[in-house]
């Protein structure tokens, strides 16, 4: 897994239009956009750290806090919205103690909330690290977080 300095050294010219494309391969490499990244990206493309922790937070793709080892995504859009993810979004939270953007302080979960993970016509849709699952209940997602969490403490 490449660091940030060997991620920076693939853009040796000195351009903003290079900002977005670095804080990606950051992200998806180190998982997050360090406090240190972004001090580095700032020195390398000669420009203020508040720049672009501003440009970066204008984007929901960005996350500056490491994801838990077992990251949830839930579907917030129309059609598992219409097919009650509310319940499914209070009752993860319920469970694991945390909201979307946080993290338990265990390190192994993790939940946020996305517009759509593109399975409409099977919502409410979760996703634990790109597993997918549909027509999720509030029993589903005690089995599905009590699996990850039995995985943990075997």
């Amino acid at each position: 897994m490449p660091d940030i300095d060997s991620i920076l050294q693939k853009y040796p010219f000195v351009q903003t239009d290079n900002l977005i494309p670095i804080l990606q391969e950051i992200q998806e490499n180190l998982g997050f956009i360090s406090k240190e990244a972004l001090i580095k990206v700032g020195s390398h493309l000669q420009m203020p750290t508040s720049k672009i922790y501003g440009l970066a937070t204008f984007y929901n793709q960005f996350r500056f806090e490491p994801k838990g080892k077992h990251h949830i995504s839930i579907c917030n859009g129309t059609s598992c919205h219409i097919h009650s993810n509310a319940i499914i979004i209070k009752e993860l939270y319920k469970k694991l103690g945390i909201k979307s953007g946080e993290v338990t302080k265990n390190g192994l979960f993790s939940i946020e909330e996305t517009e759509c993970l593109s399975g409409c016509g099977k919502g409410p849709v979760m996703a634990v690290n790109d597993k997918y699952f549909t027509s999720m209940t509030v029993e589903k997602v005690h089995e599905i977080v009590n699996f990850y969490m039995q995985i943990e403490n075997s």
